[in-house]
């Protein structure tokens, strides 16, 4: 990105977002590892980073109040242009959890590659994946080992252990597919 782009993102942002969320942004950015232009909006609690020892690379992101971002040694978080997570989202990342372009993260969901634990005999660590255009619903759990995909719609209060297809809506506990965004928007 040229200088020239760089400043004409910023002035598009201060335009919608203005100083404090942009200023709020760039002291939360401080903490990533490589990152774009970050919005913190809402105000308190401030976004947070808990780093130790790993990578977390964001595009151009949005994120409200009470997001936290923790990675553990040698884990990595991305999270693609446009995406935003909003209050009280927590990602956990051991290994990998990547979340794609203009997802649309709810309140107080919570995704994580990792028991947090170990088990004897048992891997307890999976990376995630989250592809590009994704909505989670508000308090929705996506758990290691799950890759959503493309356009894919996880209903609120959802636990995801499982892979859901591109293009699908999934929801419960745990979720399944209950329909695809094509369906609901023929029936629509």
């Amino acid at each position: 990105m040229t200088a020239r782009e760089f400043f004409s993102r910023v002035r598009q942002r201060l335009v919608r977002y203005g100083v404090g969320e942009l200023l709020a942004g760039w002291w939360f950015s401080r903490r990533l590892t490589r990152h774009g232009i970050i919005v913190a909006s809402d105000g308190h609690p401030w976004p947070k980073v808990i780093n130790r020892g790993g990578v977390i690379h964001t595009e151009n992101c949005q994120f409200y109040s009470g997001v936290r971002l923790e990675v553990g040694p040698g884990g990595r978080i991305e999270i693609g242009n446009g995406t935003y997570l909003n209050r009280n989202t927590e990602v956990h990342a051991a290994t990998l959890v990547s979340i794609g372009r203009t997802c649309k993260i709810s309140w107080d969901v919570v995704i994580m590659d990792s028991d947090m634990h170990t088990l004897p005999g048992r891997v307890s660590e999976k990376p995630v994946v989250i592809e590009d255009d994704v909505w989670i619903g508000c308090r929705s759990i996506v758990l290691k080992g799950v890759r959503i995909g493309r356009g894919a719609v996880i209903a609120a209060g959802s636990v995801v252990t499982k892979d859901i297809p591109a293009g699908a809506i999934a929801g419960g506990v745990p979720a399944r597919v209950l329909s695809t965004v094509k369906e609901a928007a023929d029936r629509g």
